[in-house]
């Protein structure tokens, strides 16, 4: 037989909808805060509580120190207590939890109990509807009106409320208490006093979404929702197109006999609902919009001042119609195609091609014919005087309009797409970096940083395009002047915040050089105190020789180049003895070497002999890179190598030398 605990534990979860293990966690929350209460023990004392899930029985553990004697038995334990309670390896002074339930809570320790365990369900509930309303913004639920009030109304949703704002409302329905709606669930916030969640009865994607209910080709993917247009609780336009070949999809939402279309009608309180196919023609596509109105041209052009705008051409007894009540058709027609509708009428057409018959973009054909042009003057005249037109009157409109009126929009069109093409090659040679830059980053005066700003002009890549279309674009912004041309352009030009970095690499490269050409001018200043001696012509030629053949020093660590030296010594003992003939009359050639980026090492002098043979060794090379010169002793008569030593404080810089015989 299950326990009283058991039972109501279980009638919370299923009245307040929450997870048992929320519930668990408040109860143990509320048993803590009771036994802090009872006992009044310090807020610093660890407390926890068990409660065994089959019987409901609770277990308060409290954090109490071990000690030999105690002397408060709230924050205090004997160590055999301790150990009796599975803490075998404690000592005295350490901290452990030990069981400490008691009989029973006091009168106000239950009542807080109680309050806590409320608070933390109250706080659970309110979460638990939070995060399911939260996940159902943009649905559809079904409610029941509570309340009506001024200015909103309160629609209850089962566990919780929903507010119907006045703004949300169908103007024109009326609402009684205890009346079943459907709402689409707008926004939802979150609050101290639980979730608020705001729905609407004249969003558009309320007629989507009963669209989806009542349609299954919808549901199921088949057909598409391209547009809706809706004045709510009048009159609404949905554009859906045919994802699936033999399907129709006019047919598909309207149903047999509109069935399926009386259904949302009723649901809106007779609103009238026009569906018609989405097609990617957009000449096409306007004038189904404008249904049930018949439509003889629809001409498209695209202006970045005005945007898109469609010339509608009717009939004049389809006018009315094609407009509608306080013009309700054109407005959907528009909203639903994005485009600018103009209507006109054919004899109001036709008058302004009359008028523009000189207009270059016009059709010579049409405009050469004297027969149809008297023929519409004719039509024009009978309809001022009131009497009847013919199909065949309409039809001599028609041709007139189409070459004329038609041809001057079609010319219109082009220029502005050309203008379109211009701007966006306008667009790619601005750097990127310019579209991300404030206009403020020009300090341009304020007049004209003001007037850029009404124009909506706020960055500089902005500017920068206005000015690469042209001066006049510029000039016709209101307000601005030659002069403010003249000043915008200065501090353009001045401008380099939006200059890329130039790469590290290449700054990497150009500082080698530099310090490339540093090193050699450091060199020729140290030589310049050294006896040169002109060299010979075979000498000059074996200088170019190895200056091509050393002009990329090969870097080596400082670790190894003492072995290095002492290895090429013994190496080019044989080839000085061959020249050390030859080395008695030619004078020493300097080299500079270039000054390595890394090691800053001095310029190094090396000595080449006059009468060196042609093809010098590897070894040889690198032994003039060494900082060495071979050079004859005029006392012994000997061929030795002369090593710089480097100076120090108390004598200049390379002024003594190492002798070592060779």
């Amino acid at each position: 037989m299950k326990s009283e605990f058991i039972l109501a534990f279980n009638e919370i979860c299923e009245q307040r909808g929450l997870p048992k293990d929320e519930v668990f966690e408040a109860l143990k929350t509320a048993l803590v805060s009771a036994y802090r209460r009872d006992t009044n023990i310090s807020a610093q004392q660890d407390v926890s509580v068990d409660i065994d899930p089959r019987t409901g029985e609770p277990t308060i553990y409290t954090e109490k120190e071990v000690v030999d004697s105690i002397i408060d038995n709230r924050t205090e334990v004997l160590l055999e207590q301790a150990k009796k309670e599975g803490h075998t390896e404690a000592q005295y002074g350490d901290l452990v939890m030990v069981d400490s339930t008691t009989a029973g809570f006091g009168r106000i320790a239950a009542q807080t109990a109680k309050q806590v365990l409320l608070q933390r369900v109250r706080e659970a509930e309110r979460e638990q509807l939070y995060e399911d309303f939260s996940g159902r913004e943009g649905e559809l639920v079904n409610g029941t009106v509570q309340s009506v009030s001024g200015q909103h109304l309160t629609i209850g949703l089962g566990r919780t409320e929903a507010i119907l704002p006045k703004s949300q409302q169908v103007q024109g329905e009326r609402y009684r208490a205890h009346d079943k709606i459907r709402v689409y669930v707008l926004e939802v916030r979150r609050t101290n006093r639980g979730p608020q969640i705001f729905v609407s009865r004249n969003h558009r994607n309320l007629l989507r979404r009963l669209l989806e209910l009542e349609v299954p080709e919808i549901y199921n993917g088949q057909v598409e929702i391209k547009s809706i247009a809706r004045e709510a609780g009048q009159r609404s336009k949905v554009a859906v197109l045919a994802l699936q070949p033999g399907v129709d999809p006019v047919g598909a939402c309207v149903g047999m006999r509109g069935v399926r279309i009386q259904s949302i009608v009723r649901e809106l309180n007779d609103e009238k609902i026009d569906v018609i196919e989405w097609d990617p023609n957009q000449q096409a596509f306007i004038a189904k919009a404008l249904s049930p109105a018949r439509v003889s041209h629809v001409f498209l052009e695209e202006s970045f001042a005005d945007g898109k705008t469609a010339v509608v051409i009717v009939p004049d007894d389809q006018l009315s119609l094609a407009i509608g009540r306080e013009g309700q058709n054109a407005r959907l027609g528009a909203k639903l195609t994005g485009w600018r509708i103009d209507i006109k009428s054919l004899t109001e057409a036709a008058t302004e091609s009359l008028d523009n018959l000189d207009h270059p973009a016009a059709e010579p054909a049409v405009v050469g014919n004297e027969k149809l042009i008297e023929s519409v003057q004719q039509v024009l005249a009978k309809k001022e005087a009131g009497r009847p037109i013919t199909s065949e009157d309409y039809y001599n409109l028609d041709r007139l309009v189409g070459g004329v009126e038609g041809k001057i929009i079609a010319a219109r069109a082009a220029v502005f797409e050309e203008e379109r093409k211009a701007r966006a090659e306008a667009r790619k040679a601005i750097p990127e970096q310019a579209w991300e830059l404030d206009l403020e980053e020009l300090d341009l005066p304020g007049r004209v940083h003001n007037l850029l700003l009404d124009a909506e002009i706020e960055t500089v890549g902005a500017l920068m395009m206005v000015l690469s279309i042209g001066e006049d674009e510029f000039l016709s912004i209101k307000g601005l002047g030659e002069k403010a041309l003249e000043t915008v352009q200065e501090h353009l030009v001045n401008f380099d915040g939006w200059i890329e970095v130039e790469e590290p690499e290449e700054a990497e490269a150009e500082a080698e050089v530099a310090e490339a050409e540093e090193a050699v001018a450091e060199a020729e200043t140290e030589a310049e105190g050294e006896e040169v001696v002109e060299p010979v012509a075979e000498a000059e030629e074996a200088l170019v020789e190895a200056e091509t053949e050393v002009e990329e020093p090969v870097e080596v660590e400082e670790e190894t180049a003492v072995a290095e030296d002492a290895e090429t010594e013994a190496e080019m003992e044989p080839l000085i003895d061959d020249l050390s003939q030859s080395l008695i009359e030619a004078a020493p050639i300097e080299v500079p070497k270039k000054k390595k980026k890394e090691k800053k090492k001095p310029a190094v002098v090396i000595a080449r002999p006059t009468t060196a043979p042609a093809q010098e060794t590897e070894d040889d090379r690198r032994r003039s890179r060494k900082g060495k010169q071979l050079v004859l002793d005029e006392e012994s008569g000997e061929v030795v190598v002369k090593r710089k030593r480097k100076g120090s404080r108390r004598r200049p810089e390379w002024e003594e030398y190492d002798m070592d015989d060779f």
